[in-house]
């Protein structure tokens, strides 16, 4: 049972389509780098839950000043990703064919990765805090903390190989220059929100 509450409290909390999310899925679409990007995302993810499971949620709560640094550090690099989103949506309609594309290195993809993972506060909150408190009423802090993590591995491989099945969709460039848009007008509702909550 403590496997189960934990598999359902880490896939509702990871189901919401987010800057890492967005990413991962923009990856899959290209194919580029999907295995190495969807592993650090699930790798990233299993330390932070095994780090609230043991107790480091209250860390957090006893240092609010690591969560301000990090809403300041996690709104700048989204702003910095949206303009380069809106860059690409209006000069790169040419290039933008997932087949076709120049493949970004797998240093700066993971670099990239990287960014919207650990600079990302709601990571901190939602593994750090809210994982680590709702674990606290589980029998089997281990059950909970392996269901918590095998959702965020079934949920990155998914997204990112499932990408693919709309590959006929983005075979248009259009598709690529509309997703591009929308990518940057997340990342900047996201560092607002980010800003004022």
């Amino acid at each position: 049972m403590d496997y189960v509450s934990g598999f359902g409290l880490g896939i509702s909390l990871i189901l919401a389509i987010g800057s890492q999310n967005a990413f991962v899925l923009k990856q899959g679409l290209k194919k580029q780098h999907v295995f190495a990007i969807c592993l650090f995302c699930a790798v990233s993810d299993a330390i932070l839950i095994s780090a609230g499971v043991a107790g480091f949620g209250a860390v957090t709560a006893k240092y609010p000043s690591i969560v301000t640094i990090a809403k300041g550090a996690g709104a700048l690099f989204l702003v910095v990703y949206a303009l380069q989103s809106f860059y690409a949506s209006f000069t790169k309609s040419h290039a933008l064919n997932a087949e076709s594309q120049v493949p970004s290195s797998l240093k700066k993809s993971l670099l990239l990765c990287f960014g919207f993972t650990w600079l990302n506060p709601h990571v901190y909150l939602d593994t750090l805090v809210l994982v680590g408190m709702v674990s606290t009423g589980a029998s089997s802090k281990l059950l909970f903390a392996t269901g918590a993590v095998s959702a965020s591995f079934i949920f990155f491989f998914g997204l990112g190989y499932g990408a693919r099945l709309l590959g006929p969709l983005f075979a248009n460039p259009k598709a690529w220059n509309i997703l591009d848009a929308l990518v940057g007008v997340l990342m900047l509702y996201l560092a607002w929100h980010l800003l004022l909550g």
